[in-house]
């Protein structure tokens, strides 16, 4: 038996500790009439034990009369009691989860448990106890008070369904994995600073070469950086948002395919930190942001990567050959790829030509 199956046994019925007082007692030929005499405990009061009735449980004062009168330890009737209690609250909760189990569809279950993210389970009472484990949360009415504004930020014209469950799901994911990186408190200067040194490796080819880089400049400034695969019905390329006071947090999804699009989507997504609130969630692939602070972030990852006195001289010159683009990259010192996004972009180049300067990504 596996753990899997082990973790989802559950009995059907919970044995109260007065069940097996009432089999030690006839094992002794002992009356309850006698034990009262014995303990001290009143004859109403070993009944009730007996019975299971009321509120009526066994106290370590209660283990201790039981120890000295029949032998058995404290910690034999304490566990009896605590293992009782706590399969009589197990099974009411099974019960409870039933009405809730509906929610599971709303869920990427399967593409969750591919990324090692949650186990896969056969009973859905299990798996449903499975996900409030991820998401941290006692019930799924706690998940409306913990990601209040998610329904808000997909509107009905969104081009694709979207299932905010599925987002608040990459949500937590990267949550967990920032908690896994040691930050220094934020500073915003110094994060300016290192957004300075990062533009600098955005030549770098290979994400497993410029990752650990981009994420210690980060992590010294104050925010976390994951990359967190995205699942379906979500249509997130990135998001921002506080974890706490000092610490925020830049979660990229391995949406992006080629380099223009994933360093832009990076510097937007510090934009939103350094120059928006730390109350604000920022999700990038929605319809409901707030327009002018997206373009504000537009406008600070497009002057960041291609400074904008530089970009309107190549502009002027209206020579958009490969070798013109290659030479111009090379004179700001950013990749290639990074230049033919951008005139894409602004429908200075259709989006059919020089996708061959762009670097593609593979990710793991």
């Amino acid at each position: 038996m596996d753990n899997a199956t082990k973790n989802e046994y559950l009995p059907d019925h919970a044995v109260a500790p007065g069940e097996l007082l009432d089999y030690e007692l006839e094992l002794r030929g002992m009356t309850r009439a006698e034990l009262a005499k014995r303990t001290g405990l009143s004859e109403k009061h070993v009944i009730a034990i007996v019975k299971g009735k009321g509120t009526t449980i066994i106290t370590p004062e209660t283990a201790i009369k039981l120890e000295r009168t029949l032998g058995m330890p404290v910690d034999y009737w304490l566990n009896l009691e605590a293992n009782y209690q706590e399969t009589r609250a197990r099974l009411a909760e099974q019960v409870r989860l039933e009405k809730d189990l509906g929610w599971l569809d709303q869920i990427p279950i399967r593409e969750m448990a591919k990324l090692g993210w949650i186990e896969k389970r056969k009973d859905k009472r299990f798996q449903l106890d499975e996900l409030l484990r991820f998401f941290g949360i006692a019930n799924v009415a706690q998940w409306k008070e913990v990601w209040p504004r998610l329904a808000v930020a997909y509107r009905q014209h969104n081009k694709h369904e979207i299932f905010p469950e599925a987002v608040s799901a990459w949500l937590r994911q990267g949550e967990i994995e920032a908690g896994r990186i040691d930050c220094r408190k934020y500073d915003k200067k110094n994060f300016r600073s290192a957004l300075d040194q990062i533009r600098s490796i955005t030549t770098v080819p290979e994400p497993e070469a410029f990752i650990p880089e981009l994420q210690e400049q980060c992590a010294g400034a104050g925010v976390a950086v994951v990359f967190v695969p995205g699942l379906p019905k979500t249509g997130l390329s990135g998001a921002t948002r506080w974890l706490k006071p000092g610490k925020a947090l830049i979660q990229l999804s391995l949406r992006d395919k080629t380099n223009d699009h994933l360093w832009f989507t990076f510097f937007h997504e510090a934009a939103h930190i350094l120059l928006h609130g730390k109350k604000e969630l920022f999700l990038e692939g929605t319809s409901g942001m707030d327009e002018d602070r997206e373009a504000e972030a537009n406008a600070f990852a497009a002057d960041l990567l291609i400074p904008s006195r530089a970009w309107r001289r190549f502009i002027e010159r209206a020579d958009f050959s490969l070798q013109s683009i290659q030479n111009f990259a090379e004179h700001v010192e950013i990749a290639p790829g990074i230049v033919i996004g951008r005139l894409q972009h602004e429908g200075q180049l259709p989006h059919t030509h020089g996708n061959k300067l762009k670097i593609r990504y593979e990710w793991a």
